[in-house]
């Protein structure tokens, strides 16, 4: 049975392990273990910087994402950023990811967050096909971004 919950400080590893992962498959990108590791933590020290959720298969870690926040003033409140999304492939296509997007959306709903967004790897079109199919769009902005190499 799969239950989805906020990630607790024990979970940590685990998402490493999902991070280290996800940028492989996705980008082939190897990432420096000690830097996600204190990454990950800092999430867990300071909430202001995000909340990780997991996803649990008969009490074993099967999924994370961490929600970050984006103040609108536009709306008056914070619209709510998925990222560092990955369910380990042996369940993937099995509604987790959905089963945690209804999840943090009824958060979002009885916390009157403005919203819910999210960035996906360009060529990445099996997820892109998963976030439209929860009735998630992309015609309002295109996303450009610099970063530090």
């Amino acid at each position: 049975m799969i239950s989805i919950r906020k990630a607790i400080i024990a979970d940590a590893p685990s998402i490493v392990d999902f991070q280290l992962k996800m940028a492989w498959e996705t980008e082939e990108m190897k990432l420096d273990v000690v830097t996600v590791t204190k990454g990950v933590q800092a999430v867990f020290e300071d909430n202001s910087r995000g909340q990780y959720y997991i996803a649990e298969n008969n009490g074993a870690v099967i999924a994370s994402l961490l929600i970050t926040y984006e103040w609108s003033d536009w709306r008056n409140c914070n619209v709510w950023w998925f990222q560092s999304v990955y369910v380990k492939p042996e369940f993937r296509r099995k509604g987790v990811f959905r089963k945690m997007y209804e999840h943090i959306k009824q958060l979002a709903e009885e916390q009157n967050i403005a919203g819910l967004r999210l960035y996906v790897e360009s060529k990445n079109t099996r997820a892109q096909k998963t976030y439209e199919a929860l009735g998630m769009s992309s015609e309002h902005y295109d996303f450009y971004e610099w970063m530090r190499k």
